[in-house]
């Protein structure tokens, strides 16, 4: 083949297909091995994150989950509330109790908790009204990790090739 030919693109694997899906709402992430209990995940766009067992300050995969919560909620709140008015201050917390029952290990008791201000004046104002009716849209149908723990889609776990 010459350079102005163009190869047909490759076969998606079997384990990307999902009938009924659309191809563009799926989600990834790569996980390596790089050491003794220590990982590098890496989404699509090159993005690489740390993930450790607990022994070490990366991030361990209870701690993502949490990250993940927390973050879920504040990219929504910081959409809605953004346009009204920057914020003055911002802080967020997600916690959990991690217990070991009949159910297997789990966390209860869910928590995220915004600290939030805006500056004084008419566009702060606007930001403070819409925060708790944000929040509870962020609860109920926005986040999608919030979403997903509570209406507890079950999670497969398989060997397989990844086609790597």
């Amino acid at each position: 083949m010459d350079e102005t030919t163009q190869q047909p693109p490759a076969p998606t694997p079997d384990h990307v297909r999902e009938p009924g899906r659309d191809p563009a709402t799926r989600r990834a992430v790569d996980l390596e091995r790089i050491g003794e209990r220590r990982y590098k995940a890496t989404n699509g766009r090159g993005g690489v994150l740390p993930v450790g067992s607990g022994d070490d300050p990366d991030f361990t995969p209870v701690e993502l989950l949490l990250a993940a919560l927390v973050g879920c909620g504040a990219v929504d709140l910081d959409h809605v509330t953004g346009n009204r008015s920057p914020f003055a201050s911002f802080a967020a917390r997600a916690e959990g109790h991690k217990v070991r029952d009949e159910q297997g290990n789990h966390l209860v008791d869910l928590r995220v908790t915004f600290d939030v201000t805006f500056p004084e004046g008419p566009e702060g104002d606007r930001a403070r009204e819409v925060v708790p009716r944000t929040l509870q849209m962020v609860q109920e149908r926005l986040c999608t990790v919030g979403r997903t723990v509570t209406l507890g889609e079950p999670v497969t776990y398989a060997a397989g090739d990844l086609g790597h």
